[in-house]
C-alpha cells in the first residue's frame, strides 16, 4: 500500500549505495517542497553525484525509498524518474557537435505532426526558452560546433527547461558562464521556483549559493553531514561541514617575486579570435585573463601554446620565438590544462597513472621502454601532493569525479616542470577544499620561477590570487593593471568593452 502524499515534491528516505564494501552513500534523507531551492554542498566525491543519479533512476539503490510527486519511483528506472517529472542537467555536456542548437534542445521532445517533423512549432519553442535564459541572440539554426563551452552549457539548461517538470537539478551550471550569464540564468531559476518548480542547486561557489538558494544539505564522506536553512548559517560553518575541519584561509597566499620576463606575446592573432594581442608574462607572477563568454581567452591560450593556429604574431619563451607545433611548445616549457578536461584536457578511457606522465614519458622510459614501476611511483607521488581520492593509480580517468579529474589533469602540469602554465578555468566543478589546494599550488608554482597565465570567469580568484589582471572583450586585451588597482564592477565593465569609461 503506497504511503499518502505528503506534499513535498521529492522525498527521499535512507538511500544508501556501495560498491563491493564500500558505501559511497548511506542513509541519506531528503525532503524537497515545490518552490524550494535546495543547494546540494560536499567535496568531490562526497558523494553528490551517487545521490543525484540515485534520484534521478540512473543509479540503483542499495538501501531506501524514492518519491517524487507522492509516487513511489523505484530506483534504477530513469524512465519512471522522468515521467514523474524529474530533470537533470548533469556538469559533463551531452551535447551532439554535428547537429544545431534546435536539434539537442528539442532531441526526445520534438514536436511532431502527421509522422512529420514540425519545424516551425520546434524552432518557436527553441527561441521561447532560449529568450527566457537571456540568449535570444543564438540563432536556433546555428552549429554546436562552434559554440563555446560556456553557450554549450546554456543549451543543455534550455534542453531541461523545455519540458514539464517538478523537480530540476543543475550540476555546475554557472561553472562556464561569465556574470551576465549567471545572472540572468538565476532570474530564470528563481521564476521557476515561484512558479512552485523545486530546484537541487549543486555548486561549489558559495556566493552562487546564496544567491539563488534558500536551503542547504552538506554531504561527506557519502552521510548527510548537516542541512538547514542557509539565513543565519555562516560561510565558514558550510565549508567546515563539507570538509570536516575549520577552513581558516580559502585564499592561500604563498608569497613570490616577479623576475624577468618568460613568456611574450606579440600582435598574436588567430583565424577569428585572438585578434592582435600583446602579452607579457614574467617568472614569478601570476598573471590572470578575465572576460566574458566569447572573449577570446580560451582561443588565446590555444593560440599561445600552438592547439589553434595563428595567422600573425609572436610568442617567445625566455627571448626564444617557440616552434609552431604544440609538440615543440610543449618541449620548449609550455604547460596547458584545457577547460574541456572531457573533450579534450583528459583520455578519458587511459589511467591516472598514464594521463598524469603523457606529456613527459621520457622521464619513464630507457632505450624505448617504459619503466612502468617508476612511473607507477610517480604517478602516486603526484596523486598524494593533489589528494586524489581513487581506487588507485591504474584506475581510468573516466571513473573519476569531476574535480578528481581536474586533478589529474593540473598533475600533468606538474609532472611537465613547464616554465610556464596556461590555466584555462583550472578551480572549474572542483569542491572548496580543493580549490584552496589549487590556489596553492598555483602561488607555489610562482614561487618556483614560474609564470603562470589563470583564465578565470570567477573575479573573485582572480582579484585575490594574480598579481595583474589582464581583460578581454571581442578578442582583444582592453585594460591590464596591478590585480589591487581592480576591482569586480571594473572587471565587469571592462569585459563588457567599457574599459575606456573606467577613471
Amino acid at each position: 500500500m503506497s504511503s499518502p502524499y505528503s506534499g513535498y515534491s521529492l522525498e527521499a528516505k535512507g538511500l544508501g549505495k556501495r560498491y563491493n564494501h564500500n558505501w559511497v552513500l548511506r542513509d541519506a534523507n531528503l525532503c524537497l517542497a515545490p518552490g524550494q531551492v535546495l543547494a546540494l554542498l560536499g567535496e568531490n566525491g562526497a558523494g553528490k553525484s551517487t545521490f543525484v543519479k540515485i534520484l534521478s533512476g540512473a543509479e540503483r539503490s542499495d538501501t531506501g525509498t524514492v518519491h517524487i510527486q507522492g509516487r513511489a519511483i523505484p530506483t534504477g528506472r530513469p524512465d519512471h524518474a522522468k515521467q514523474a517529472g524529474f530533470r537533470i542537467v548533469y556538469q559533463e555536456l551531452s551535447v551532439c557537435l554535428d547537429m544545431s542548437i534546435e536539434d539537442n534542445v528539442l532531441l526526445g521532445q520534438e514536436s511532431s505532426r502527421a509522422g512529420c517533423l514540425n519545424r516551425r512549432e520546434g524552432r518557436r519553442k527553441v527561441c521561447e526558452v532560449l529568450e527566457r535564459l537571456g540568449h535570444n541572440d543564438l540563432k536556433p539554426t546555428r552549429s554546436m560546433r562552434t559554440l563555446s563551452v560556456g553557450q554549450r552549457q546554456l543549451v543543455e539548461i534550455a534542453r531541461a527547461l523545455m519540458s514539464e517538470a517538478s523537480v530540476l537539478v543543475l550540476d555546475e551550471p554557472t561553472s562556464s558562464l561569465a556574470g551576465g550569464d549567471v545572472t540572468r540564468l538565476f532570474q530564470t531559476a528563481r521564476r521557476l521556483a515561484d512558479a512552485g518548480l523545486s530546484i537541487i542547486y549543486i555548486s561549489h561557489f558559495l556566493e552562487e549559493v546564496r544567491q539563488l538558494c534558500d536551503s542547504y544539505l552538506v554531504l561527506r564522506d557519502g552521510r548527510v553531514a548537516g542541512q538547514g536553512k542557509l539565513a543565519g548559517t555562516s560561510e565558514n560553518q558550510i565549508v567546515e561541514l563539507m570538509v570536516g575541519r575549520p577552513v581558516h584561509d580559502l585564499f592561500p597566499v604563498v608569497p613570490h617575486t616577479r623576475g624577468e620576463a618568460c613568456l611574450t606575446i606579440h600582435d598574436l592573432s588567430g583565424e577569428s579570435m585572438p585578434r592582435g594581442v600583446t602579452l607579457v608574462a614574467h617568472r614569478g607572477e601570476i598573471l590572470g585573463i578575465a572576460g566574458l563568454v566569447g572573449a577570446g581567452r580560451t582561443e588565446t591560450l590555444r593560440a599561445i601554446v600552438g592547439l589553434d593556429p595563428s595567422i600573425q604574431g609572436q610568442v617567445s619563451l625566455d627571448g626564444r620565438p617557440l616552434p609552431p607545433s604544440i609538440q615543440g611548445r610543449l618541449r620548449a616549457g609550455l604547460a596547458m590544462v584545457s577547460e574541456d578536461r572531457k573533450q579534450e584536457g583528459l583520455a578519458q578511457s587511459m589511467s591516472i597513472q598514464d594521463n598524469a606522465t603523457l606529456s613527459q614519458l621520457g622521464k619513464y622510459s630507457r632505450h624505448g621502454w617504459l619503466r612502468k614501476r617508476l612511473q607507477s611511483t610517480a604517478a602516486q607521488h603526484l596523486m598524494k601532493r593533489l589528494q586524489i581520492k581513487s581506487l588507485g593509480p591504474n584506475q581510468p580517468v573516466a571513473a573519476l569525479s569531476g574535480g578528481n579529474q581536474q586533478k589529474v589533469a593540473i598533475a600533468r602540469a606538474l609532472n611537465q616542470d613547464a616554465a610556464c602554465w596556461l590555466l584555462d578555468e583550472p578551480t572549474r566543478g572542483v569542491d572548496v577544499g580543493t580549490k584552496a589546494e589549487i590556489y596553492r599550488l598555483i602561488g607555489e608554482a610562482a614561487a618556483e620561477g614560474r609564470a603562470v597565465i589563470f583564465v578565470s570567469s570567477y573575479f573573485r580568484e582572480l582579484l585575490e590570487l594574480c598579481d595583474r589582471i589582464a581583460v578581454m572583450a571581442r578578442g582583444r586585451v582592453v585594460d591590464v593593471r596591478d590585480a589591487k588597482e581592480w576591482t569586480e564592477h571594473e572587471l565587469l565593465l571592462a569585459s563588457m568593452g567599457g574599459a575606456q569609461d573606467l577613471a
